[in-house]
């Protein structure tokens, strides 16, 4: 793996009551900082919930999984949204992405203070009748803490989830990446003991990527003597499945009412996609189309 490629491991460790994950999403968090012009603050919202979607996404078991984390806050970013497929990839985007606001008492990016208070949503579609939706209250608005919280809470499942971006002065990403740990049913105290220490030595995620640390060191530094064994490593990416055809089909869907009167206007339609920035646009002529497919 060269130093620069994103990609996220899988492991087990202590005979598989522990399973955990890490990342390295530099690229990926410095392209939808490229696509959407983030501020610094937002770039480092948008990609911890960026990284936790990579990895929540391996989570997933089909091929047509979807999982879509959204937060919703008080601040002045008012929202985050992400969604990942359970191959490594991922899209998001910030509601108010030129946040700018002074740096937190640690002299770090205030994050927690550009998201607020308010919530966080999961929502898995696996292609049953229903998606699983669960939602929690934010903590911190720092993500990493709210994410944990969420894993009690709405799944029951014992986690840490660590996050982390750092920019370079030129307001570049320098690094991005996390991991996720998790205590399955059954879990012994010493093992608990064991890793509780262990991730009470772990102050930043950012600090161990700095140090040069890959995902596979990452979990070596949480779970060594505790018969660590990396399952996978998937290549992880932003990309997003827009389309020409896709955003016809949604205007398409908005209904009769709504064409006619795009239609009166007499002028061509842009459409920019929340996720990427890509634009799409549709000359009068092409809605007339559209409506038409609309009433068969």
């Amino acid at each position: 793996m060269s130093e620069y490629r994103d990609y996220a491991v899988r492991a087990t460790a202590a005979g598989g009551y522990i399973r955990a994950f890490a990342a390295t999403t530099r690229n990926l968090t410095e392209k939808a900082r490229g696509l959407h012009n983030t501020s610094p603050v937002v770039t480092a919202a948008l990609g911890r919930l960026l990284t936790a979607g990579c990895m929540m996404g391996l989570m997933m078991k089909g091929d047509r999984d979807i999982l879509t984390i959204q937060v919703r806050g008080d601040g002045p970013v008012h929202g985050l949204t992400v969604t990942a497929d359970s191959k490594g990839r991922v899209k998001g985007f910030a509601d108010q992405p030129a946040v700018l606001i002074p740096a937190n008492s640690r002299g770090k990016l205030d994050v927690g203070g550009a998201v607020g208070r308010g919530s966080l949503t999961v929502i898995k579609d696996l292609g049953l009748k229903e998606p699983y939706s669960g939602q929690v209250e934010l903590q911190t608005g720092e993500i990493g803490d709210d994410l944990t919280y969420y894993f009690a809470v709405s799944e029951q499942v014992p986690s840490s989830v660590g996050l982390g971006v750092l920019m370079d002065p030129s307001n570049t990403v320098r690094q991005a990446g996390g991991f996720i740990v998790q205590l399955m049913p059954g879990t012994g105290e010493e093992t608990i003991k064991k890793l509780e220490e262990k991730l009470s030595r772990v102050t930043s995620v950012t600090g161990l990527l700095e140090e040069g640390c890959t995902p596979e060191m990452i979990l070596e530094r949480l779970l060594s003597e505790m018969d660590l064994e990396i399952n996978d490593r998937i290549p992880v990416e932003f990309s997003c499945n827009c389309s020409r055809d896709r955003v016809a089909r949604a205007l398409i869907s908005i209904g009769e009412r709504e064409l006619k009167s795009m239609i009166a206007d007499g002028k061509p339609v842009e459409l920019v996609c929340h996720f990427c920035s890509s634009k799409y646009e549709f000359s009068v002529a092409e809605l007339e189309e559209l409506l038409a497919a609309a009433r068969r």
